[in-house]
């Protein structure tokens, strides 16, 4: 039965969160303003860019669809693990980094992660570097607790409802099918927030979560709090530390685009393997260009702002062969926002 109460609610919420990080993303500018007030203006991109007014709307029409599919029980509701104080907290300590950032930006220096890591030695290269010039990179503490809010004010709150739309094809994928039977994997699971809205929906699902950073897994068993664990494994996705084949569903949300051109093929090859036949890998990552032309110009300016080394590279890649050169099968795929999602099968025989 449709909870239309449950979609109410959550259409209010969403509405509440975009107040919360439009605020903060007027804070971010204005802050960014006074710390070099005589800054040029940013080249305008070639490509073309849609207005705010149009950003906005599509930002609507992604939390309508969160909320319709809340309403249906494909979501479990939308909330934040932390209380609004510590939300505020957090906000604070964003702030009071900015001038930090702000000055390794304009040096161009991306090298407070490989300053952090205790051995870098034993992390590719491609990783110790601060990707958006974020202190420490994705090796501290501080920068897993700042992330989630650093990423939902660059998106006004539509973070969250683009990763959730992963759910919708698991969903399908588990339409008759026993969730104490299946085995979910997320490669790259960061903070953990994808993790903890697969377990809100399927309780008893085997959960695997894996990434490089043992301060973000830390993050990531703090979101899943008193829920059911996940197993949480430290390792490289070039080389997934599970057997072939044990998997029902591998899941890759906002990784492709950080990785160089030859790991992505590595990590591909790998997910492919862990996957059972008749498995289902869903992929959900940014914008390429030509997936809706008239957003290109953004995806032009985006690594002139943050420091985003593979991205360009990413936007142009071709993923239906990448993926088909894994023996993966494009079953769909869609835009939402800025990211893009993508479901493939592994064939059975």
């Amino acid at each position: 039965m449709a909870n239309t109460i449950g979609m109410g609610l959550q259409a209010s919420a969403q509405a509440a969160r975009f107040g919360w990080y439009f605020g903060l993303k007027q804070a971010v500018d204005w802050r960014t303003a006074r710390l070099d007030p005589r800054a040029k203006p940013r080249p305008k991109p070639k490509r073309p860019v849609p207005t705010e007014r149009e950003i906005l709307a599509d930002l609507s029409s992604l939390f309508l669809r969160d909320a319709m599919a809340v309403r249906d029980g494909h979501f479990p509701p939308l909330t934040d693990a932390e209380s609004p104080l510590e939300l505020l907290r957090r906000a604070r300590e964003m702030l009071a980094d900015m001038p930090d950032a702000f000055r390794r930006r304009e040096r161009r220096d991306t090298s407070t992660a490989k300053a952090a890591a205790e051995q870098p030695e034993d992390l590719p290269a491609y990783f110790t570097q601060d990707f958006h010039f974020q202190t420490g990179g994705y090796l501290t503490e501080e920068s897993a607790r700042l992330y989630d809010i650093q990423v939902e004010t660059l998106f006004l709150g539509g973070a969250a409802p683009m990763r959730r739309e992963a759910l919708r094809p698991i969903a399908e994928f588990m339409r008759g099918r026993d969730q104490r039977k299946i085995a979910l994997l997320d490669v790259a699971c960061g903070t953990g927030r994808f993790l903890r809205d697969v377990r809100l929906t399927y309780p008893a699902m085997r959960l695997t979560g894996l990434d490089l950073s043992a301060s973000y897994l830390g993050e990531t068993r703090r979101h899943l709090g008193n829920l059911r664990p996940a197993e949480l494994i430290q390792g490289n996705a070039e080389a997934i530390p599970l057997p072939a084949a044990s998997q029902d569903i591998v899941t890759s949300i906002f990784l492709f685009h950080e990785l160089p051109p030859d790991v992505r093929r590595h990590v591909a090859a790998e997910m492919a393997r862990v996957l059972k036949p008749g498995g289902l890998l869903v992929f959900i990552d940014s914008l390429q260009m030509g997936d809706r032309p008239g957003w290109d110009g953004l995806l032009e300016a985006f690594p002139e702002r943050f420091h985003e080394p593979y991205y360009r590279q990413y936007a142009i890649d071709d993923l239906r062969v990448l993926f088909r050169d894994q023996g993966l099968q494009t079953r769909s795929t869609w835009t939402s926002f800025f990211a893009k999602a993508m479901v493939l099968e592994k064939p059975r025989g």
